[in-house]
């Protein structure tokens, strides 16, 4: 999902919303995983074989920050938005030295999304539907074993960001972007004891044209390229009792290049956030794991800044 720039009255603003993986740009960014993956992210549960995974997300805001940081000027900045992700996910048991080779498939999609600026949604409009498919070829590497057990795992993966989603350039909230995206990433996962971990996700975007923009930015405006992007998921959990681990969560995003219109940069229009929250992860058993995560956003630039709360289930088949 993403949410397009906006222009109100004398302002341009630039408003954004992140739907679980995935998040939505005012400055035409596409959806990418901001918190939606979290404890043990370095290695998967069961090894190699099929996976199939479910995310729910609630994103609920009431602010909506200029590129200073302010409130944007609308009478009322509510946002509430319920979305998901179904993924599939491959990995081969074949192995080169170390590296497993797989395959991820993603789907996002809108179920709701309510939007009120009471200005009769002049500034903010949405629509529900199904979200861009991302394809992610990966390298899942064997973790390095330790006498109680692995002590570092890691994977990359080179994930693309096809524009198959519901588009239209005057809504400010679609479920899909428009263009293509490369959104790599790398994981890994660090036993700091055999019960306490870090993990992180860290991410690089980079974004097509879009050759049919918002028609927000300008009547004269024919084309749009989101600026690159650096974001970062990262974790810390604990394993209390067996199957039960709980800790802390986080993400931070920074937009690095302006956007550009028409092929020209424009100033003011680079996104940040960061977030921190609670989280917990509950295993019913080697094939079949829940998590729970829940961030809390702060210092927003040119998007939203509410709290995310993401549901998700892991189910390996044997």
């Amino acid at each position: 999902m993403r949410i397009n720039s906006v222009r109100l009255l004398p302002w341009l603003v630039s408003v954004a919303v992140s739907c679980l993986t995935l998040p939505a740009s005012a400055n035409d960014l596409p959806a990418v995983n901001l918190g939606a993956t979290s404890f043990l992210d370095g290695l998967p549960p069961a090894g190699s074989g099929w996976y199939a995974q479910q995310y729910f997300e609630y994103y609920t805001a009431g602010r909506i920050n200029d590129n200073a940081g302010n409130g944007v000027p609308l009478p009322k900045q509510d946002i509430d938005i319920f979305a998901g992700i179904t993924q599939l996910t491959y990995q081969s048991p074949l192995a080169f030295a170390t590296a497993h080779p797989g395959l991820n498939l993603m789907l996002p999609w809108i179920a709701s999304a309510h939007v009120d600026d009471g200005l009769g949604n002049a500034a903010l409009s949405a629509q529900n539907g199904i979200g861009d498919l991302l394809i992610g070829p990966f390298i899942q590497f064997d973790p390095v074993m330790a006498a109680n057990g692995p002590r570092f795992a890691q994977r990359v993966e080179f994930q693309f960001i096809v524009p198959t989603g519901a588009y239209d350039p005057r809504k400010a909230i679609n479920p899909g972007s428009h263009f293509w995206s490369f959104n790599p990433y790398w994981a890994a996962t660090v036993w700091l004891t055999p019960k306490w971990t870090v993990s992180w996700r860290l991410h690089y975007l980079w974004n097509a044209t879009n050759h049919e923009p918002a028609t927000a930015l300008a009547p004269d405006v024919t084309s749009s390229q989101a600026g690159q992007a650096v974001h970062v998921n990262v974790a810390a959990e604990y394993e209390v009792r067996p199957g039960l681990r709980i800790g802390l969560n986080g993400y931070w995003l920074r937009q690095i290049t302006d956007m550009k219109a028409n092929g020209v940069d424009v100033p003011g229009t680079r996104e940040a956030v960061w977030a921190i929250g609670p989280g917990a992860m509950y295993s019913f058993s080697q094939q079949d794991h829940v998590f729970f995560n829940s961030y809390f956003e702060r210092d927003a630039r040119n998007r939203p800044q509410g709290t995310r709360v993401v549901l998700r289930y892991v189910h390996h088949f044997n």
